[in-house]
This record gives structure tokens, C-alpha cells and sequence, in this order.
């Protein structure tokens, strides 16, 4: 899943796609480097504050440019938003998957709507804050228990949802660690599992480096993930997290 943030803010690419030109430009490079699916998002969700709230309109001002192209292109579409009315937008205008950061747990709506449009939807973990008291594995595992019974209770089919730890959201870096960790742990729900690690502070932690700078440490965890069972990893860096994951399979396959 190739990252698309159509915003000014995003934490390690803002502004740089805000151009529809650009944006759609950077999703043709990302299909063309082997990207099975593009994640579209024009809210930042900055897993570590300082986001700017966005209206419903105006998000899906900054879509609508951009989105249809980008479905145009031939590869599955995902509406990274957390506002059932932008989920259902981008839905009529080409998006085919829906990626809520809340987990189906802050717009009921976004339930309802998968149900009703027979969509995956992948649910993400997630926290209004760090707390680095808890056991942030039982909080994730509580938290998609959560999440599956508000799924079940608007009728999305439970081979429709994809489960995501939400790496750095509501976490801090030993807890994102902690959650990759446990990786293979969350297979107990029977869902496929998404790890969206790229570039994300945990990395800074371990070996100091800004957010473009820290392909190494994604590309790891990624791989990490991919062998503990996730079926999806969410990454900026397509070609290169492509290559690697290729490369991994291979060995593996020459055993």
C-alpha cells in the first residue's frame, strides 16, 4: 500500500503532493514501482499532534482533483479519512477500500457504510494520547474487540475488515516497538493485519534520523512484520520497501 497525502501537514511529506499534478504524478510512480494499493488521505492524522482539523468540505476539495485520476490508474483505491461523508465521497468517485484511523469508533457512520457498500474497511488502533503506564498490546487487542463488535453490529462482513496496530498513534516509541513485536499475536483475531511503520518516530528513537531520512529502519520493520504474518505493510517509500520484500521472498523461497 503506497502512502498519498494530498495535505499541507502530513508528518513526513506535507505539502510536498498538495498539487494535484504532483500528487497524481507520485501515485503513477508508486503503481509503476509495484504499489498493489494506493492510500489516499487529505486530513493529516500526525500520529503525534499537531495536526490542523479539516472540514468534510474541505477535504474532499482537496480530493476531488486528485482521487478520480488516481483510481483511473488501474490499481485498488483506499480513503485514508476518519468522516464517514468524505468515506462515502471518495467511495462514488472511485475509492474502493476505506482505512479508518479511529477504528470505526469516533463516526458510527463509517460502519454503516461499509456495510452498506459491501467495502474492506481497514480498522486501526489508536489513542487520543500516549500513556506509558499501560500494556499497550492488551490496550490494541482490546481495542479491535471493540472495533469487530461495532463491525458485527452494523453488518460489515468479517472478511471485509483488515486490522491495523496503528504504529505511533496514541503510542510512544517503545510501545510502537512493543506493538511490532507482537505482530503475529494479533493473527488470533482471524483478520489480515496491516503495519503501516513507515518513517514513524519509533525508528528516530533507535537510530536518530528525520522522518525522509529513516527508509532503513522502515524497510526493517517492515520485513519484521511481513515474516510475524501481516499481510499488507503502508509505506512512503515504494520501490524500495518493493525490492526488499521481493528480495526477502526470494531467499525464503530458495530454502
Amino acid at each position: 500500500m503506497g502512502v498519498l497525502n494530498v495535505t499541507p501537514d502530513s508528518f513526513s511529506d506535507g505539502g510536498r503532493f498538495l498539487d494535484p499534478d504532483a500528487a497524481i504524478a507520485q501515485a503513477r510512480d508508486m503503481v509503476a514501482a509495484g504499489a498493489d494499493i494506493v492510500d489516499v488521505g487529505a486530513e493529516s492524522t500526525r500520529p503525534y499532534g499537531g495536526a490542523t482539523p479539516v472540514s468534510a468540505a474541505d477535504e474532499i476539495a482537496r480530493l476531488a482533483p486528485v482521487l478520480p485520476a488516481v483510481a483511473a490508474l488501474g490499481v485498488p483505491v483506499s480513503i485514508d479519512t476518519m468522516k464517514a461523508a468524505v468515506a462515502e465521497w471518495a467511495l462514488d468517485h472511485g475509492a474502493t477500500i476505506l482505512n479508518d484511523v479511529w477504528g470505526l469508533q469516533r463516526d458510527p457512520g463509517i460502519a454503516a457504510l461499509a456495510a452498506a457498500r459491501g467495502v474492506p474497511i481497514v480498522v486501526m488502533h489508536n489513542r487520543d494520547a500516549a500513556d506509558p503506564t499501560i500494556d499497550i498490546v492488551a490496550d490494541v487487542e482490546a481495542f479491535f474487540a471493540r472495533s469487530l463488535a461495532v463491525a458485527a453490529e452494523a453488518g460489515v462482513a468479517a472478511g471485509q475488515i483488515v486490522l491495523d496496530p496503528g504504529i505511533g498513534f496514541g503510542k510512544t516509541p517503545a510501545q510502537s516497538l512493543a506493538t511490532l513485536a507482537a505482530t503475529a499475536r494479533f493473527l488470533a483475531f482471524g483478520r489480515p493485519l496491516l503495519v503501516g511503520a513507515s518513517r514513524k518516530r519509533f525508528i528516530d528513537s533507535v537510530s536518530p534520523a528525520p522522518p525522509d531520512r529513516r527508509l532503513g529502519g522502515s524497510i526493517a520493520a517492515h520485513l519484521l512484520a511481513v515474516l510475524d504474518g501481516a499481510a499488507i505493510v503502508r509505506a512512503h517509500d515504494v520501490a524500495e520497501t518493493v525490492q526488499a520484500l521481493r528480495v526477502a521472498a526470494a531467499i525464503r523461497n530458495a530454502r
